[in-house]
C-alpha cells in the first residue's frame, strides 16, 4: 500500500479524530487571528499620527516578525502553561505585525490631496482618520490580514507542542507511532487549510480593491 493508500485508510478508520482535529485547528486559528486584529488595529489607529510612536510600533513589530513561531510558544509556556489559551495568545502575537505594519503604511500613505480636501471641509483629525484615511488604507490593511491569516493557520500546527491540539497532533502522533497515514493526513490538511486561506483572502482582497477603485 502506497502513502496515499495509507492516508486514505487511516482517514476511513478514524473520521471522527480527523474532523475533531480540523475543528480544533480552525478554532485556534480564528481566535488567534481575531485577538491579533483586536490588538493591532486599535494600536495602529492610536499611533498613526504620532510619528515617534508609529516608528517604535513598526520596529517592535519587525522584531517580533523575526522570532520563530516555536520560540514564541516556548516563551509563553512557563508563563501560561499548556493548553488552548497560551496557544491562541502565541498565534495572536504572530498576527499582530503584518496587520499593524500594513495599517500604518496605508494610513500614512493616504492621498494627501484627499486628506487636505477633508481638512478644508472642516473635518476634525478623528473624522479625517476614520472617513478618509482608513477607507483608503483598507486594501493594504486587508493584504496584511491575508498574510496574518496564512501565518496563523500554518503556525497553529505547532500548538501541539504545548497541548493546544489541532492538526499538529496528527503529525506528531504519526511520527511517534510511525503511522505514516496519520502523519501525512495531518500535514496535507494543514497545507490545504493554508492554501484555502490564501486563496479566500486573495479573492476578497481583489474584490475590495475593485470597490475602492470604483
Amino acid at each position: 500500500m502506497g502513502m496515499l493508500g495509507e492516508t486514505l485508510a487511516w482517514l476511513r478508520a478514524h473520521p471522527g479524530a480527523f474532523s475533531g482535529a480540523v475543528a480544533e485547528h480552525v478554532l485556534l486559528s480564528l481566535v488567534g487571528l481575531a485577538m491579533g486584529i483586536g490588538v493591532a488595529v486599535p494600536l495602529g489607529l492610536a499611533v498613526a499620527h504620532r510619528p515617534r510612536l508609529a516608528e517604535l510600533a513598526i520596529s517592535l513589530a519587525g522584531a517580533l516578525r523575526t522570532v520563530p513561531s516555536l520560540a514564541v510558544l516556548a516563551a509563553l509556556l512557563p508563563l501560561l502553561g499548556v493548553g488552548f489559551t497560551p496557544s491562541v495568545i502565541a498565534l495572536a502575537l504572530l498576527a499582530v505585525p503584518p496587520v499593524l505594519v500594513n495599517l500604518l503604511a496605508g494610513i500614512r500613505g493616504a492621498d494627501p490631496a484627499a486628506v487636505a480636501a477633508a481638512t478644508g471641509l472642516g473635518m476634525s483629525p478623528g473624522q479625517v482618520l476614520f472617513r478618509v484615511e482608513l477607507p483608503l488604507a483598507l486594501p493594504l490593511l486587508f493584504s496584511g490580514l491575508r498574510v496574518a491569516a496564512v501565518q496563523v493557520v500554518s503556525a497553529a500546527a505547532l500548538a501541539t507542542f504545548i497541548g493546544g491540539g489541532g492538526l499538529g497532533d496528527l503529525v506528531t502522533q504519526g511520527l511517534a507511532l510511525l503511522d505514516t497515514g496519520r502523519m501525512l493526513l495531518g500535514a496535507a490538511a494543514i497545507a490545504a487549510l493554508a492554501l484555502l486561506t490564501e486563496a479566500g483572502f486573495g479573492l476578497l482582497e481583489r474584490r475590495l480593491q475593485r470597490r475602492v477603485q470604483a
